[in-house]
């Protein structure tokens, strides 16, 4: 198909995150909108380009002494019946338009005509953050390619509704198992039920405190719930093991290791397998990038409830946050929509701060 991303289109960030929207980039199936991507910055003459898979990667080379990454997936979750886009007033509806296609479209628009920023850029548009880890175009560059995450700070353009969003939550999966002892349910007296006994660890769950904490003027909530139960062999036996899935999601100042720690604290006595984990983020509201960036927004920052990928710059020691036009509250929903407004003034946002070299 003949690339939709044109001159007319890259200039206007409205029309931008239609075109992308109408490209159809669910997870693992990026190739098209990465050829497209691709193509359109290969054309910009003060850009450097590569790529890595599915996810594209162009820079600037300009001798600033100071380098900012911006960043944004290409990938979308599953279509709901909402593809293509549709406009109704100041509305753009489709799969992708708040999470994050709006966001790539600020950061494409941004390459193909900003040829004189005041830092040198990095633009990083990659490919499977919606799935596994182990697709992730970011994960995959930090292992094969690490020198193109190398920068002082990051903006990753997740939707934050036009709000800066400082660091993120770490977040933590378990499994807490009770066992009991296998019976006939008619001689039920000589078995242990392992459901029953997994009211110790509801009970647990339900006198949860969360803990609060404030970081640079950013307040993030704890929170830790149980997401799923399993149990049971059959229909007339007592059951011997039961399984109860739960999600921590921590504050940036604890490490994982604290983390499994606080777990352990909570469900003490009980057996617990920790099946998957990923470190939060601290705001990086020092950066003196950081600091110019927040004047150009010209509001107070939020804390990012939720895990996004600021955290894999975090662990590279470089500060990142979120900031986006797309309203998260909307990400996968099916009607996923995006403001029009919202788009212009991030568009506007980004380019007075960057612009003024």
């Amino acid at each position: 198909m003949a690339n939709p991303l044109t001159s007319d289109v890259l200039v206007d960030p409205v029309v931008l995150t239609r075109a992308l929207v109408d490209i159809e980039s669910v997870s693992l199936d990026e190739k098209v909108i990465a050829d497209c991507v691709e193509e359109v910055l290969r054309q910009a003459p003060h850009l450097s380009v590569d790529r890595h898979q599915n996810t594209v990667m162009a820079r600037t080379g300009l001798g600033r002494e100071q380098r900012v990454v911006l960043a944004g997936h290409l990938d979308t979750v599953p279509l709901n019946d909402n593809f293509p886009s549709t406009v109704v007033d100041d509305l753009i509806y489709g799969c992708g338009t708040a999470d994050m296609k709006s966001g790539v479209a600020l950061a494409l628009h941004l390459a193909a005509t900003l040829p004189d920023p005041r830092y040198d850029l990095t633009f990083l548009f990659y490919e499977a953050e919606e799935i596994e880890s182990r697709f992730n175009g970011l994960n995959l560059v930090a292992k094969h390619r690490p020198e193109w995450l190398a920068a002082d700070f990051a903006v990753l353009l997740e939707p934050t509704y036009g709000v800066v969003e400082a660091g993120c939550q770490g977040t933590m999966r378990a499994v807490v198992r009770t066992r009991g002892r296998r019976a006939h349910t008619a001689r039920a007296w000589r078995g242990v039920n392992a459901i029953h006994a997994a009211g110790a660890v509801l009970r647990r769950l339900e006198d949860y405190r969360a803990r609060t904490v404030t970081i640079d003027g950013c307040t993030y909530r704890e929170g830790l719930s149980a997401v799923r139960i399993s149990g049971g062999v059959a229909g007339n036996v007592v059951p011997d093991v039961c399984s109860v899935e739960v999600n921590l999601r921590f504050a940036p100042d604890r490490t994982p290791e604290q983390a499994l720690a606080h777990l352990h604290e909570v469900f003490d006595g009980l057996d617990l397998e920790v099946t998957d984990s990923a470190p939060g983020a601290l705001p990086g509201l020092d950066a003196a990038p950081a600091r110019d960036f927040l004047a150009a927004v010209g509001a107070e920052p939020a804390a990012k409830l939720g895990w996004t990928d600021v955290s894999r710059f975090a662990a590279l020691g470089i500060p990142a946050l979120n900031y986006g036009p797309g309203d998260p509250q909307l990400a996968h929903a099916p009607d996923e929509h995006v403001e029009i407004g919202k788009i212009r003034d991030g568009a506007a946002t980004l380019h007075r701060w960057l612009a003024a070299y």
